[in-house]
C-alpha cells in the first residue's frame, strides 16, 4: 500500500490538474513594434513653365540681335566670301542665317521644345507678313499708278468709243467693261451655280462607279487652261450653231472655268454635314432629297457661299476666253445676245499694250476697278452666306409685320372715310396710321362718348 510519503514532495494528487502558474509580465499582450518611416526627400525643384503669350524684352532683344547679326553676315558673305549677286539670292542667306542665329541665341537659356516652338513661330509670322507685304504691294501700286484716270468722274461713266490714244483723261472711261463684265459673271454663275450644286449632291448622295468617274473628270478640269475653254465655245457655239460674238458666248466660257472650282468646293462642303442630321431626317419620314432640301443644304449654306465666292474668282479674272468668244468692242453694249462686249480684264489688256502714258493709266485705274467690284461681291456673298436660320428667323418675322400693317393700316383708313358731309378727325387717322393716340385726343363725329367704349 503507498502511503503519502512515499509521494515526492510538491507533487499533486494524480486526480488533481497541475496548477497553472502564476502569471507573469511575459505572458501579457505583447505591442506591436512602431514603424519608423524614412524622412520624407526634399521636393524636387518646381518645373520652370514656359510662357505661351506675351512678349518679353528677351524675346525682342533676340529677334533684333539676330537680324542684325545675320545681315551682318550676309554682308561680309556677299562682299568677302561667295559673289553672291541680286536680292533674291541675298534675301534667302540672309533669312537662313537669321534663323540659324536665333535658334541658338534661344537655346542659351531654354530647352528644346522652346526652342523649336519659338522658331516655328518666327517662320509662320514670317510667311504671313510676306503674304501681306505682296497684297499690300499689289493694291498700293495699282492705285497708285491709276490713281490719275480714278480722279475723273468720266472714267466711270463713259465708253472709249470717242476717245483714243493720245486724247486726255477727261475723255473716255471704262464704263462699258464695267457693265459688260457684270453681264458676264451674272450669266456665268446663272450658269455655274445650279449645274455646280447639282453635281456637287449627286456626288454625295449617289456614291457609285459614275460619281467616282465624274469626279475624276471635275479634277481633271480644275487644271484645264483657259484658253482650251474659249477655244471649245468658239467651235462649238460659234462655229458649229452659229452663235454670235457676245456676252452669252463669253460667259458659256467663262462658265466652263468656274464650274470645277464650284464642284469641287461644294462637294467638300456637303461632306462636312454630319450624319446624324440626315438619319434623323430619315427618322421622322423625309425621303432623300427632301432631306437634302431642307437639312443639308440650309447646313452647309455658309460653306457654299464660299464655293460661290472661289468661283467667282475664278471667273471674274478671265481674259482669253473673253477675247475669243466676245470680241473686244470701244462701245457700250448691254446686250449680252447680239454684239462684242468687252469685260474689265480685257479692257485691261488693250490699254496695257499701248504705249501711251495716258492709256497706261486707264489700264491701272480699270485693274484698281475691278478690285473694287471684287471686293464688294464678295463682301455681299458673305453678309448673304453668313446670316443663320435664327437671323432668317427674325428677317422673315419683320417682313411679316411689314406687310401685315401695310394691308391693315388702309383698311383702317378706309373705315374712317366720310360719308357725305361728315369729315374726319385728323387724330383718329393719324392713329389708324401710325397706332400712337394722344392722352387727350378729341372725338370725332359719331365716335362713342365714353373713354371705356371701344371705336367701331
Amino acid at each position: 500500500m503507498t502511503t503519502l510519503a512515499s509521494r515526492p514532495s510538491g507533487a499533486a494528487p494524480a486526480d488533481h490538474a497541475p496548477a497553472a502558474p502564476p502569471a507573469s509580465a511575459a505572458d501579457e499582450p505583447a505591442t506591436p513594434a512602431r514603424t519608423h518611416r524614412p524622412a520624407p526627400a526634399p521636393d524636387p525643384a518646381p518645373e520652370r513653365r514656359r510662357q505661351l503669350g506675351g512678349a518679353r524684352i528677351s524675346d525682342a532683344l533676340a529677334l533684333v540681335g539676330s537680324g542684325v547679326a545675320a545681315l551682318s553676315l550676309t554682308a561680309v558673305i556677299a562682299t568677302q566670301l561667295a559673289p553672291v549677286q541680286g536680292v533674291v539670292a541675298c534675301v534667302a542667306i540672309a533669312t537662313v542665317l537669321f534663323l540659324v542665329v536665333y535658334a541658338t541665341v534661344v537655346s542659351l537659356d531654354a530647352d528644346a521644345p522652346a526652342v523649336r516652338d519659338r522658331v516655328v513661330m518666327v517662320v509662320v509670322h514670317g510667311l504671313a507678313f510676306v503674304v501681306m507685304a505682296t497684297l499690300v504691294f499689289i493694291v498700293t501700286f495699282t492705285f497708285g499708278r491709276g490713281l490719275r484716270a480714278l480722279l475723273h468722274a468720266n472714267f466711270f461713266t463713259q465708253d472709249m468709243a470717242l476717245a483714243g490714244p493720245l486724247d486726255p483723261l477727261t475723255t473716255g472711261g471704262v464704263a462699258h467693261a464695267i457693265v459688260g463684265s457684270l453681264i458676264q459673271i451674272s450669266l456665268a454663275l446663272a450658269i455655274t451655280i445650279p449645274l455646280g450644286l447639282a453635281t456637287a449632291v449627286f456626288l454625295t448622295e449617289v456614291p457609285g462607279r459614275f460619281s467616282r468617274l465624274v469626279r475624276t473628270v471635275v479634277e481633271a478640269m480644275t487644271a484645264l487652261p483657259s484658253i482650251v475653254a474659249g477655244l471649245f465655245v468658239y467651235a462649238t457655239a460659234i462655229l458649229t450653231f452659229g452663235l454670235d460674238k457676245s456676252g452669252l458666248a463669253a460667259s458659256m466660257a467663262i462658265s466652263i472655268m468656274m464650274l470645277p472650282i464650284m464642284i469641287r468646293s461644294a462637294d467638300v462642303v456637303l461632306r462636312l454635314v454630319p450624319g446624324t442630321l440626315k438619319e434623323a431626317s430619315y427618322g421622322l419620314g423625309s425621303g432623300q432629297w427632301r432631306t437634302v432640301w431642307k437639312v443639308v443644304l440650309p447646313t452647309a449654306r455658309s460653306g457654299l457661299t464660299t464655293a460661290v465666292i472661289l468661283a467667282t474668282a475664278r471667273g471674274i479674272g478671265e481674259t482669253s476666253p473673253v477675247l475669243l468668244t466676245s470680241g473686244f468692242t470701244a462701245a457700250f453694249n448691254a446686250n449680252p445676245l447680239h454684239g462684242p462686249m468687252v469685260s474689265l480684264p480685257l479692257a485691261i489688256f488693250q490699254f496695257v499694250k499701248s504705249p501711251e502714258p495716258s492709256m497706261i493709266a486707264r489700264g491701272f485705274g480699270t485693274a484698281a476697278v475691278l478690285m473694287m467690284i471684287v471686293v464688294l461681291l464678295f463682301v455681299l456673298a458673305r453678309v448673304i452666306g453668313a446670316q443663320d436660320a435664327a437671323a432668317r428667323a427674325r428677317r422673315a418675322d419683320l417682313y411679316a409685320r411689314v406687310l401685315d400693317g401695310i394691308r391693315v393700316r388702309p383698311r383702317a383708313l378706309s373705315e374712317l372715310e366720310p360719308t357725305g358731309d361728315a369729315t374726319v378727325d385728323p387724330v383718329l387717322a393719324r392713329y389708324a396710321v401710325s397706332g400712337e393716340l394722344p392722352s387727350e385726343a378729341p372725338t370725332a363725329p359719331g365716335a362713342p362718348d365714353s373713354p371705356t367704349e371701344e371705336h367701331p
